[in-house]
């Protein structure tokens, strides 16, 4: 006879009457969460006294702070499971969001909790919370849960009241999210030139395909952005899986030489770096060459698989192990990029960017993909990169969003391209190897924008427009110290898309940018929508974009 033993349940935590149950959630790596924890610990205070003292509600922590690692968050998938298998089901749950989290310490459980689930994140530069709430906002509806989210600066404001308000009483917050226009092959924009070549670039990549090479597929938590193979085959762009050892081992291949005069390359066409002596905390040459190896590197396995784009995870599998991966990602993305020989001295991919899939992203690798695909067969400037929407502000009236990336961009992306990057040390925090960031100023000039999703195994891409601005000297500088100081930022407006409304309905802490020059954009932006019909993706397009399509 079978006998079962398993491990004796625990009593379950629930939220009494005029309480709800806050849980928190940030990094794997402990540095992080010990640096983060008291920005953490300022919002919880705000939070419970906006709960209490507004609506007479208490927030019961439902995990206590851990004095021996020294902050209060969930730091791995298995303390998450473990608390929600000890949380009642129908309770009510505040994520509150003040940094970056790995979305899979809690998702798997959240999307299986009953009770409602709102997703509160603070909206600041300096970690930041709402980069993290994105990206759960963006995991849960790839996993098909339905959960309310809300943002605020200081958690004192009349839309902030409002919207806990409304989740406090139905379960549920209500964002306006008309700005998204569903666009499909019976749009009247199907009748000009343009869509007919967007159609013809489909019907390419469905029948040639576009193949990902991504160094390990899963980065940072986000469950947001690994998408299901049946998703990406269907669309014709499926995932070449390779493993990031297999990247070491072609990066101990290269000479030393060639390494060098990769460096030099980019020193003498303008580039700084802030090199020191310290490799603990500064930048050194080393460094930087060990990140040449591996741009060379990629750019074999590029050749040898037939990628049309490739990326490298890094953060929680390369980080212990070599320099960091951001100098070689945004190098191998430029059209100015050193000659990469292969290991016959034929010179790879010349005169044309390596589609780079930062954090290995397949949300935003599709976009860039496909946009490379399109504007280099129309003989346009076709570098693409992903940007974290990082924070936000107002200057002169305006907002501005900061999108900033976590090391490196195109230089031709850049004000002033090679000759207006620095390379500063990656932060210590995150990178104990240290390697080089690619930080500039993004330069003007009119952008197109996008991100895929997957609901089921349907990928959906939401498109629009933007304008990129170089902001003064002294307001650049107040963004950049409000956010990391290290990377590349990119000051910008969406086209008809205010702060609110892509909050509300993006999904993904991650929005993929292409330049395009004005007096083109119209005819890109229809074929970008046609290209992406024709492969079989419902597309959505926002703002001032629709009106343009």
């Amino acid at each position: 006879m079978l006998k079962l033993t398993l491990p004796p349940a625990k009593p379950l935590i629930k939220a009494g009457d005029k309480e709800v149950l806050l849980v928190t959630n940030a990094d794997l790596r402990e540095s992080a969460n010990v640096a983060c924890w008291p920005v953490q610990n300022k919002f919880e205070d705000k939070l419970e006294k906006a709960l209490s003292g507004r609506f007479g509600v208490q927030a019961k922590r439902a995990h206590l702070f851990k004095g021996d690692k020294g902050h209060g968050f969930i730091s791995s998938q298995r303390e998450g499971s473990d608390l929600f298998a000890t949380i009642d089901p129908q309770s009510p749950v505040i994520v509150l969001l003040t940094a970056w989290q790995y979305s899979h310490h809690l998702a798997p459980s959240l999307a299986k909790h009953k009770g409602p689930v709102l997703l509160l994140a603070n909206f600041d530069g300096t970690w930041p919370g709402l980069v993290g709430m994105l990206c759960m906002a963006g995991t849960l509806t790839s996993l098909g849960k339905s959960y309310s989210r809300l943002w605020s600066s200081d958690f004192d404001d009349e839309f902030f009241f409002k919207g806990l308000d409304s989740w406090l009483k139905t379960g549920t917050i209500k964002h306006e999210t008309s700005y998204l226009h569903p666009v499909d092959a019976t749009h009247p924009a199907s009748k000009t030139p343009a869509w007919a070549i967007g159609q013809q670039v489909g019907e390419f990549v469905l029948r040639n395909k576009e193949i990902m090479g991504l160094f390990d597929s899963f980065c940072m938590g986000m469950i947001n952005g690994v998408f299901p193979q049946k998703a990406l085959v269907d669309i014709g762009m499926p995932m070449e899986s390779l493993s990031q050892s297999a990247l070491l081992v072609e990066m101990a291949k290269v000479p030393q030489s060639l390494r060098e005069e990769c460096l030099t390359w980019y020193e003498e066409r303008g580039m700084q770096f802030d090199f020191g002596s310290d490799p603990a905390k500064e930048l050194t040459r080393d460094q930087v060459l060990e990140q040449c190896a591996m741009m060379i590197a990629m750019a074999r396995f590029t050749q040898r698989f037939g990628l049309t784009s490739v990326g490298v995870q890094y953060q929680q599998g390369l980080a212990h192990s070599c320099a960091a991966s951001d100098f070689a990602e945004g190098a191998i993305g430029s059209t100015a990029r050193f000659p990469i020989p292969d290991e016959n001295g034929k010179i790879i991919r010349a005169s044309k960017p390596i589609t780079c899939i930062n954090e290995v992203d397949m949300g935003t690798g599709i976009p860039q993909t496909m946009l490379f695909r399109l504007l280099d067969s129309l003989g346009l400037p076709s570098e693409t990169t992903l940007h974290d929407i990082r924070w936000g502000s107002e200057y002169e009236g305006t907002f501005y969003w900061d999108f900033e990336i976590s090391g490196s961009v195109p230089f031709e992306h850049l004000k002033g391209g090679i000759a207006g990057a620095t390379g500063y040390r990656q932060p210590a925090m995150y990178f104990p190897k240290g390697g080089s960031s690619i930080h500039g100023q993004g330069k003007a000039g009119t952008l197109i924008w996008a991100r895929a999703h997957y609901e089921g195994t349907q990928v959906h891409l939401h498109v629009g427009t933007g304008k990129a601005v170089e902001l003064p000297a002294a307001e650049f500088e107040r963004r950049r110290k409000a956010t990391t100081y290290e990377w590349p930022l990119l000051n910008c407006t969406l086209d008809g898309v205010g702060r609110d409304d892509l909050m509300a309905g993006h999904q993904s802490n991650h929005i993929t940018v292409a330049y395009v020059d004005e007096d083109k954009l119209q005819d890109v932006l229809r074929a970008f929508v046609a290209q992406a019909i024709t492969q079989g993706i419902k597309v959505c397009v926002a703002g001032d974009a629709f009106k343009r399509l």
